[in-house]
């Protein structure tokens, strides 16, 4: 596999292993505090819910057509839209650069969606998510939606295609340091339910290891190795024989950086992009997943 360069690679030194991993972990952390901050002075403006654009005029249900006709995509081949779901104790502020991004490359329905922070169930939250899809695909007319999940979104959005009927209408899910496998990291944070079930384990997760014969979804998951809060950050990477699964590894930033990261906001549209023709590969130039059923990075 190849690794996605944060920063770009500089020519070889002669230091040992853990002096060069030692360096990049400080530069990580570095840059997750600069994240944090930044975050930090933007969440406010991520509270409220998004104004929602007037729906369309009422028409004929998405995916069927009068007699003799055959149907045609929303607004002839304009691209589905995606669905941005944040992580724990976050909200849709964190997605202010990949939604430029995004924009700048012709996508035009772009939902930044928000749940509770007193959200304490996974199986009830993927339930809601389920009920804003629905809503957006009959507002929109499309028959299907993108979502781009960070952390604990994107396990929410996970289990609502593998365990909920999503795979209906999800076209490809993407998520960013989301603990498939579960985390051990954070004891003092599992006083909250939806924390313990994050954890290796936990029920949710262990109802992701089931079988999903007939799962349509494509799922792009990017996991770092300097990710401190998915513990092993391995536990990152989908590994289920009955799903279309890409691991992309990314190299030199942590957790909190994922999401706003420019590099990782280009291979994040480039994944959603590649979806339509499923090549199995992220779609970003010197960057390579393992691809496959539930291919492990």
């Amino acid at each position: 596999m190849q690794v996605l360069p944060f920063p770009p690679r500089l020519p070889h030194q002669p230091f040992p292993c853990s002096t060069r991993l030692s360096s990049a972990l400080l530069k990580a952390t570095v840059l997750e505090l600069v994240v944090l901050t930044g975050h930090v002075l933007l969440y406010p403006t991520g509270i409220a819910g998004e104004r929602r654009p007037t729906p369309r005029p009422a028409g004929p249900p998405t995916g069927t057509a009068p007699a003799g006709t055959s149907a045609l995509p929303a607004e002839g081949n304009e691209r589905p839209p995606v669905v941005l779901l944040h992580g724990f104790i976050d909200n849709r502020s964190v997605f202010v650069l990949l939604r430029r991004t995004l924009a700048r490359h012709g996508r035009r329905h772009l939902e930044s969606l928000n749940y509770s922070p007193l959200t304490c169930d996974i199986r009830t939250a993927a339930e809601l998510l389920g009920r804003h899809v629905e809503e957006i695909c009959a507002r929109t007319g499309h028959h299907e939606v993108d979502i781009v999940g960070h952390s604990l979104g994107g396990l929410i959005a996970r289990y609502y295609v593998q365990r909920l009927g999503g795979d209906q209408r999800v076209r490809t899910l993407v998520t960013l340091g989301t603990p498939h496998g579960g985390t051990a990291v954070a004891p003092l944070a599992s006083a909250h339910p939806i924390v313990r079930q994050m954890r290796t384990g936990s029920a949710p997760i262990e109802e992701l290891r089931r079988p999903a014969p007939g799962c349509r979804t494509r799922f792009v998951s990017f996991w770092s190795e300097l990710d401190r809060v998915i513990v092993p950050a391995e536990a990152a990477c989908i590994d289920h024989p009955d799903l279309d699964a890409l691991n992309v590894r990314v190299s030199g930033i942590g957790h909190l950086a994922l999401p706003v990261h420019p590099t990782v906001a280009t291979a994040v549209r480039q994944a959603l992009e590649s979806g339509e023709s499923a090549t199995g590969t992220a779609g970003t130039s010197g960057a390579e997943g393992d691809s496959g059923t539930g291919g492990a990075a």
